[in-house]
């Protein structure tokens, strides 16, 4: 999987157009009106006010660029059931420290699960990385951040419904 692409059911697409659509309206809205406020009160270099407006644009530009570069990026439905690994799939392994059920995708998924006990991971971790494109019955290995190795059992695979 490209590391650009990020998968998402259509739940979690629409959510984070809303997102989108909330930040570049009535909040991008909110924090102009407030630089312009702290503007008229005169001196910029001392006025915190204003620069803490200015900090605050800058993180609201930077959270609308990070969303539609992810929805530009999107894979919405619902991956092939074969018993492969990829983004859109609950993993269910086998590995000590580790939940018995696994759902590879991006973070943004977490808010979609509600309350769930499944662990969801990217395919970018090292964990992810090494689960990916392999099927059910295989083992594999990957190395932790801590640095140590652990051998992962593939017990199965199917696409995530939620």
């Amino acid at each position: 999987m490209s590391d650009n692409v990020v998968w998402l059911t259509q739940e979690a697409y629409d959510r984070l157009q809303e997102e989108v659509a909330e930040l570049q309206g009535p909040v991008r809205e909110a924090i102009v009106a407030r630089i312009a406020a702290a503007r008229d009160e005169g001196d910029l270099k001392e006025n915190g006010g204003y620069h803490a407006a200015r900090e605050e644009q800058a993180k609201n530009e930077g959270r609308i660029a990070e969303l539609q570069t992810k929805l530009r990026n999107a894979q919405v439905g619902t991956p092939k059931d074969d018993g492969v690994v990829e983004a859109g799939m609950v993993v269910t392994i086998s590995c000590p420290g580790l939940p018995n059920e696994i759902l590879v995708a991006s973070r943004e998924m977490m808010d979609v699960l509600g309350d769930t006990d499944l662990m969801v991971i990217s395919p970018a971790t090292p964990l992810g990385a090494a689960l990916y494109q392999h099927s059910v019955g295989e083992t594999v290995t990957y190395t932790a951040p801590n640095g140590k190795s652990f051998s992962v059992v593939i017990k199965d695979a199917k696409p995530f419904v939620g």
